[in-house]
């Protein structure tokens, strides 16, 4: 039998923590531990040291080079340890039932030669009374590990004890991001660092092997340069368990039935941020008597909430399942069971991570939701921001939990609506094909109507609710915005040193992008001047109007529209001789929208003419196809001693509107009507907040 070392790291997927070689030497040191004892009960107290060198590679290189030499009073590398070592999938130790092994799958040594170019092993053993040394190296030029490649010679006299030591840690088995932080390597490696992880990842471990052996030490050296640090894990600094294990149903609420299956055993540790200050919360799934995963993203998103104590503590919270112990990976870092229940998965009754972390979820936002949690305060901010309420929070089941922000709370909301939209429109398909199957004579046909009937209303709903969540928080942007434009204060709109102002162009672009049509594009905000402009068929912005089509092949306008409209613009305003109106909105009918913007320090009563003659000079060229014209004048201010007399106020005093006949001032013929408003944009600015008012009222939401 021989191990395969290219083949193992070609086979073995690489677990990229920077601490795997250390839990692997350490889970190895106790393993060996525990066999030693279990043949000699007289065996000393456990222990085991790691010395971790930390040198530059090169003067001129910001590299580092890691050495790691670990030692063990354990039993040592005898034939039974050899012919295991060699063997990738041995059941060497699964076979010996000894309390306190974990299952082997033989997979953790290949992560040695995953990380360092060179291992080399010093074993002092006993065998037939005998003390005996075996020795092995491995390096890049090595392809099989055989019992025939380890030497043994005697070594009477020698300590019993296991040195594995490691050399050449591999670029290659680093993630991009590990590669670009070499700085943090003498961090990342300091006996603290090593410490802190060992002691949290294999928590459970230690308590374990303090009831089994008693008294143990770990000793952990950092060398970087002339820095000498030293740590120390030891049966002292063992905490006590928190209460009693607690027991929860792993439960899947994803199929038609609810379904049960193992159960979680749950033992709750709690640490002083005065003693721990480095700690932070963390709930993490075991087997084989150590952590596997840790899930305490799932629960705590943000680094800032678990480093954050609760009432002044650390909470850690160690799951076992004999589901974990059936289905943890080859690496050890991960289980292997779905991320998410799918159709197949419940049929097949297979439990998914997501089922697992439901399970859990009230129990740990049990332990480490802080006291002063403000969950009302997160709900109203959620409906000011994205307008979505509670009621649509509770129509979707989602729960509120410490950790949660805004954004993350709408995206779950909105996810679980639109699966139940997809949800309730297969349904829907499903009962309409078999509705059409049914006899209309026979008795159960308008039970079956009713029946669809009710489930499209409630779908119906959820569509409403969704859509008008989001309509909801856009409008309520673009009327903030537009506010801010016509005040001069978005930050586009800061004056600069020979920076032109188009405070004009910046408002028009609120409304409608300029040079676009709404074939060009569909999104755009008419609908803050009008709710029902919103749906015209053809809008036009600042666009040639001898582009504008009235039938596939046939063009709505002579051909020498703009140049007209050039001219009557050079006779108007010698600033703008290129000018088109600022937005043109069309029907088949025969209407048109003629909508002028003017900047803010610009008078209106100045340009009150322009609509009519746009409205004219419109309806001639277009050949009798446009007859009804609305023009809007908009700006900030007016003076009403400049008004012409035919206009009337309204009743708020921030603007005037008439009504008047188009007329062919030869022969008297009235060729077409407008109505015009000259405006104030805080005007329909009001406006719009009032019909976004009843939308609002419907969600039961303050946005304001």
């Amino acid at each position: 039998m021989a191990l395969d070392v290219p083949g193992g790291r070609k086979n073995t997927a690489v677990n990229h923590s920077d601490y795997v070689v250390f839990e692997e030497m350490l889970s190895n040191a106790i393993d060996s531990y525990l066999i030693r004892r279990s043949r000699l009960a007289t065996a000393p107290p456990f222990w085991m040291s790691v010395v971790v060198k930390i040198s530059q590679a090169d003067l001129f290189d910001s590299k580092f080079s890691v050495e790691i030499s670990c030692t063990d009073n354990g039993a040592g590398f005898g034939d039974d340890e050899v012919k295991a070592f060699v063997t990738k999938d041995s059941t060497f130790k699964d076979l010996l039932q000894i309390p306190g092994i974990g299952k082997c799958k033989g997979a953790g040594r290949i992560q040695f030669f995953h990380h360092f170019e060179r291992m080399l092993i010093d074993s002092v053993f006993e065998r037939d009374e005998k003390i005996k040394r075996r020795q092995l190296q491995v390096d890049d030029s090595t392809r099989l590990v055989s019992e025939q490649s380890f030497v043994t010679t005697p070594a009477d006299g020698s300590q019993i004890t296991t040195t594995f030591t490691l050399k050449g840690r591999r670029q290659v088995a680093l993630t991009p991001e590990q590669r670009a932080d070499e700085a943090s390597v003498p961090e990342i490696f300091s006996a603290k660092a090593i410490v802190d992880h060992l002691y949290t990842t294999f928590l459970q471990r230690f308590i374990i092997l303090k009831k089994l052996i008693g008294d143990f030490k770990i000793e952990v050296e950092s060398r970087h340069g002339n820095v000498f640090k030293t740590e120390f894990i030891d049966d002292k600094v063992l905490p006590e368990p928190v209460g009693e294990v607690a027991r929860l149903p792993l439960v899947c609420a994803h199929s038609k039935e609810l379904r049960t299956g193992p159960t979680l055993l749950i033992t709750r540790y709690s640490f002083s941020q005065a003693i721990f200050p480095t700690f932070q919360h963390e709930v993490a799934l075991c087997a084989n008597s150590a952590v596997v995963q840790q899930i305490t993203k799932r629960y705590l998103r943000n680094s800032i909430d678990r480093k954050r104590p609760t009432a002044g503590r650390f909470e850690l919270l160690l799951v076992e399942s004999d589901l974990f112990e059936e289905k943890v990976n080859q690496q050890r870092d991960g289980f292997n069971i779905p991320a998410t229940c799918t159709e197949s998965d419940t049929l097949k009754e297979e439990f998914s991570l997501e089922d697992v972390v439901s399970s859990l979820e009230d129990y740990v936002f049990q332990i480490i939701t802080p006291p002063d949690f403000d969950k009302d305060g997160l709900v109203r901010s959620t409906e000011q921001r994205f307008g979505i309420t509670r009621q649509m929070m509770e129509g979707t089941n989602i729960k509120i939990h410490y950790g949660d922000n805004e954004e993350n709370i709408a995206r779950r909301v909105l996810k679980k609506l639109q699966e139940e939209i997809v949800g309730d429109t297969s349904n829907l398909f499903t009962m309409k094909n078999e509705l059409l199957k049914l006899d209309p004579r026979s008795a159960d046909f308008r039970g079956k109507v009713s029946e669809l009937a009710w489930k499209y209303t409630s779908s119906i709903k959820k569509m409403d609710m969704t859509n008008l969540s989001q309509l909801v928080v856009r409008r309520s942007a673009m009327i903030e915005v537009l506010g801010m434009a016509v005040d001069g204060l978005l930050n586009c709109q800061a004056p600069e040193p020979g920076k032109k102002n188009e405070n004009e162009r910046i408002i028009h672009n609120i409304f409608f992008p300029m040079g676009k049509d709404s074939i060009e594009t569909a999104e755009h905000d008419i609908w803050l001047l009008n709710e029902e402009y919103q749906y015209f068929e053809y809008i036009a912005s600042d666009k040639p109007l001898k582009s504008i089509k009235w039938t596939a092949t046939e063009s709505m306008f002579e051909p020498d529209i703009d140049e007209s409209l050039e001219k009557l613009f050079a006779a108007n305003n010698k600033n703008h001789d290129s000018k088109r109106p600022d937005i043109a909105l069309f029907t088949k009918e025969g209407s048109a929208i003629i909508i002028e913007f003017k900047a803010p320090d610009v008078g209106l009563q100045e340009h009150i003419p322009d609509l009519a003659q746009y409205a004219r000079l419109l309806a001639a060229k277009s050949n009798g196809r446009i007859r009804k014209f609305y023009g809007y004048l908009i700006g900030c201010t007016i003076d009403p001693n400049r008004m012409d007399t035919s206009y009337t106020q309204f009743a708020d005093g921030r603007g005037f509107f008439k009504s008047d006949q188009l007329r062919d001032f030869a022969t008297g013929r009235a060729y077409g009507e407008i109505y015009t408003e000259v405006l104030l944009y805080q005007h329909f600015i009001d406006r719009a907040e009032v019909r976004l008012r009843v939308y609002k009222d419907k969600l039961k939401v303050q946005l304001d």
